[in-house]
């Protein structure tokens, strides 16, 4: 099994800002799960404020935080979730960043869940076309730029749970276009 998912946060500092909405959708069978699909919001500690640009960017009001449950209280679920699963990002440093410093607020370490970056893979397949096409065209690597550059559909962007499903969807097609058969190798 593999989850595909996607923090939005109040900057992009780890050390600094903080977890404001985590998604998750599962592939499961070579096909996305959208009726297992998890999605949460998640109050900022203390001391970490929206900034006038991350609500530009997310669209997370302040009210909607202040009502929900601290990061911590969901960490429970992610854990059931990627328990014996690999997990699925786009830009795993600062996804991974993020969940660190949550895990180390509460004296805990992440556990260690195998990533599959999808901006890694399209370094791979840029590569590849290089290989097979030396004129080839730079290849994107920002995910609403890789999707369409493989034809795949606009999503709402730097929303957690549709930005979850668009590097899901978008790692079906890569797994496609690379040619890999198992997670193993495409770690």
């Amino acid at each position: 099994m593999i989850w595909a998912l996607d923090l939005e946060t109040t900057g992009l500092d780890a050390r600094l800002d903080a977890i404001l909405s985590l998604g998750m959708v599962p592939i499961r069978a070579g096909a996305v799960r959208w009726g297992e699909r998890f999605y949460a919001l998640a109050r900022p500690p203390e001391g970490v404020s929206l900034t006038r640009e991350a609500l530009r960017v997310h669209h997370i009001m302040p009210g909607e935080v202040a009502a929900a449950s601290p990061i911590e209280a969901l960490l429970p679920e992610y854990e059931r979730r990627a328990a014996g699963a690999v997990l699925l990002m786009h830009w795993k440093p600062l996804d991974a960043a993020f969940l660190d410093r949550a895990y180390r607020r509460t004296g805990r370490v992440r556990p260690r869940t195998p990533i599959i970056d999808t901006v890694s893979l399209m370094g791979r397949y840029a590569h590849r076309q290089q290989f097979i096409d030396p004129g080839t065209t730079t290849v994107p690597t920002d995910l609403a730029g890789a999707r369409r550059h493989f034809g795949l559909p606009a999503h709402a962007e730097h929303h957690a749970l549709y930005d979850a499903l668009a590097t899901a969807e978008l790692f079906l097609v890569l797994r496609q276009r690379l040619g890999r058969d198992t997670i193993r190798s495409l770690r």
